[in-house]
């Protein structure tokens, strides 16, 4: 009876140098800041913003520019950049008014569950979608210095500015631009939102 012998079998592979040469060079990852846009600053006409009154004023708005322009007739008092609302949650465009002033405005919609004593349990939440965690509540996020545009809330305030479209439909704006825009204007204001 004849015995099966397992005998070492080596299998030697020579990569070929040509496929050492097709190899891709490494990239390097950018940093996260080095992606975002920087955006000009707020640009301030003192001699029209001395003149402006809320009964003389209107806000036109570019989406493509990204900027806000508080107007006194045909001239701009104010130019600000601005994030406006990103892609599934885009910012209402036309011919609005502002329906409301609220200087310490906080959403209804978006913000964070805290515990009782106030820490901050999940951040970055929408009250319609997330469930709370078990013993916390609801604190909407802050809308400084609120320009109500619509009937469901979108509005005009102070917010992120990353360089692009990036909020739930409102129109962010730094926080010393939107306090000026807020004290120049008034409810019944014309706002134009388009791709000027």
């Amino acid at each position: 009876m004849r015995r099966a012998v397992a005998l070492p079998v080596a299998f030697f592979f020579a990569w070929p140098a040509s496929l050492h040469a097709q190899k891709p060079a490494a990239t390097q990852m950018r940093k996260a800041t080095e992606l975002i846009t920087k955006q000009d600053p707020v640009k301030i006409n003192q001699a029209l913003l001395a003149q402006s009154k809320p009964d003389d004023t209107h806000v036109v708005v570019s989406l493509p520019k990204q900027r806000a322009y508080l107007m006194l007739n045909e001239q701009i008092v104010l130019d600000s950049p601005i994030s406006s609302g990103k892609r599934g949650h885009t910012s209402p465009t036309g011919h609005l008014r502002v329906l409301e002033k609220d200087a310490n405005h906080r959403s209804n919609i978006y913000g964070d569950f805290a515990d009782s004593a106030g820490r901050i349990v999940r951040a970055g939440v929408s009250a319609r979608i997330d469930p709370a965690p078990s013993g916390t509540h609801f604190v909407g996020a802050a809308m400084k210095w609120f320009m109500r545009l619509t009937g469901d809330g979108v509005g005009m305030h102070v917010g992120l500015l990353p360089g692009y479209p990036a909020s739930h439909g409102c129109i962010r704006m730094p926080s010393d631009a939107a306090k000026l825009f807020y004290d120049h204007v008034k409810v019944g204001t014309a706002v134009d939102v388009s791709d000027y």
